[in-house]
């Protein structure tokens, strides 16, 4: 049987078929995500809230007096900074009183939350931050260089390294959806959305959700085609 990195036996590489796939998957949701967002950011929300406006409701109704909603430049660059304690909204988010500006704006009050709560995924992530950070940069560039030197254990160094970025991918998931289930749950109780819009809003939260899935999909797939090309160089 023949290999070479790119071919197995008479046709392409399963695996590197496969990390095709899920580069395009993640491209679909990306565009998705844009679409939906688009669709629903045409929609002025019942009550009139902007996204910061829904923001400072629902921290005011959970008694989070020491956490600032401020503006940032951008289009759904919208983040929550728990070093600094500030929710920030984007351009699209946090003087619009759409639908979509306003689940968003809820998402990241969701995740402040969970950061009052001491939610054990988010405690996990912010841990492994710094890590994963140099496993996204530094993980590849060491498993080339132990491929280009032929030096086993450097190979090895390089797939853990790059595996850090993989776990903080994965931890992500139940971070994001259990943020979106929060702000489901506050934007009708709170009556910041009526019940039919926040039936639009979870439309936006779950295509955002999907990007965050085909992103760590891709990731454990690279993860595993690197495994698997070094096992077959031993």
């Amino acid at each position: 049987m023949y290999y070479s990195g790119m071919r197995y036996g008479y046709g392409m590489d399963p695996m590197y078929i496969l990390v095709i796939i899920m580069a395009i998957l993640c491209m679909i949701a990306s565009a998705r995500v844009s679409s939906v967002y688009k669709k629903y950011a045409k929609i002025r929300s019942m009550s009139g809230l902007t996204g910061a406006q829904a923001a400072m409701e629902i921290l005011r109704r959970n008694g989070i007096s020491d956490v600032i909603v401020q503006h940032v430049p951008g289009n759904l660059t919208d983040h929550y900074d728990p070093r600094t304690k500030t929710v920030n909204l984007s351009d699209s988010t946090y003087g619009s009183n759409s639908v979509a500006a306003v689940a968003v704006a809820a998402h990241e009050c969701g995740h402040v939350l969970q950061h009052h709560t001491a939610y054990l995924p988010l405690t996990i992530r912010t841990a492994i931050v710094p890590a994963a950070n140099i496993g996204s940069k530094a993980g590849i560039p060491i498993l080339i260089l132990g491929m280009f030197l032929s030096i086993r254990p450097l190979i090895t160094l390089g797939i853990l390294v790059f595996s850090l970025a993989v776990l903080f991918q994965v931890v992500t998931l139940p971070v994001e959806f259990n943020a979106s289930n929060r702000a489901m749950v506050m934007l009708e109780e709170y009556g910041i959305l009526a019940h039919e819009e926040v039936s639009d809003s979870r439309k936006v939260l779950t295509a955002a959700a999907m990007t965050y899935v085909a992103s760590a999909a891709s990731a454990v797939v690279q993860l595993l085609r690197l495994v698997m090309l070094n096992n077959r160089r031993r």
